[in-house]
């Protein structure tokens, strides 16, 4: 959709999905830590199922919207009467939701299946990111400066997105790698409601100048803003966890220190008792 509403909304998905998976990444990494035989946490594996299902509902959402907003193609991909194709912006946003779909089908199933091998899960999201950059790609073409710049800048998150979560899957269980995916989830997020505001601005006002250079310079400035701001968010969730983290490990091993104590205690006023039964004999 060539409005604000179509650039939150896969906005909205990307930061959400990026918060949630900072949280989960988090606590996974902490909760491993804190298990000494270093045994994955079955309680995940429930989550990642539901994930995968959110996934599966945000895609099919997105590919609604995109067909059946007033304007949108309603399914015609070919129109026969004028001999053109129908809104291809349309039709581009549907076959990136399908992917992201198909995602998490894959993601679904590899938590609640044997069969199905891990790490095809992050291989199948890699490839979803891949067409969302190669669609974009191919987007921004005979566009002026400032709508071309600020959508190439978006490729950059989704190409380097590809690239961390491809190297998931021979590299599991990856913090850096994780935390760094994160980042860039939330990156897109954060970059998909700046176009939003820069190209359709939501409560009118006097519109950015595309020809103009400088607005391309501030652009440029603004998108590492966007990702120093994406990287605080993430250190903040890290370390939130890490903090919730060694409290819980604090009031869990309280009660086995006081349980150590007191069978401590019983063993020695038994000896006690003993020695005492000894030295009357």
């Amino acid at each position: 959709m060539a409005n604000f509403k179509g650039h939150a909304l896969p906005g909205s998905f990307f930061f959400l999905f990026g918060f949630w998976w900072s949280v989960k990444y988090s606590m996974k990494y902490h909760s491993r830590r804190l298990n000494k035989n270093g045994h994955r946490i079955s309680r995940f594996s429930h989550l990642e199922v539901i994930e995968g299902a959110v996934l599966i509902i945000c895609a099919v959402i997105g590919m609604l919207a995109e067909q059946f907003v007033p304007d949108g193609p309603h399914l015609y991909l070919y129109s026969g009467e004028s001999r053109a194709w129908v809104k291809q912006m349309n039709w581009q946003h549907t076959t990136m939701y399908l992917f992201f779909g198909i995602s998490g089908v894959v993601h679904v199933l590899t938590y609640s299946s044997a069969k199905v091998p891990k790490g095809l899960d992050r291989l199948m999201f890699s490839v979803a990111l891949f067409v969302e950059g190669f669609l974009f790609y191919f987007h921004i073409t005979n566009r002026l400066p400032l709508d071309q710049h600020i959508h190439a800048l978006l490729l950059v998150a989704t190409f380097g997105g590809a690239a961390s979560v491809l190297l998931e899957v021979f590299l599991r269980d990856n913090i850096i790698l994780q935390l760094f995916a994160c980042s860039l989830t939330l990156l897109q997020g954060t970059w998909f409601f700046q176009i939003g505001f820069v190209l359709y601005p939501p409560w009118g006002g006097p519109s950015w100048d595309v020809a103009d250079h400088g607005n391309v310079m501030f652009i440029t400035m603004c998108f590492c803003w966007h990702y120093a701001l994406t990287i605080f968010i993430v250190a903040g969730i890290y370390t939130l966890v890490y903090c919730f983290t060694q409290k819980r490990r604090k009031n869990i091993g309280e009660p086995e220190i006081n349980l150590r104590s007191r069978k401590q205690r019983c063993e020695k006023d038994s000896h006690t008792a003993l020695l005492n039964g000894s030295d009357e004999e």
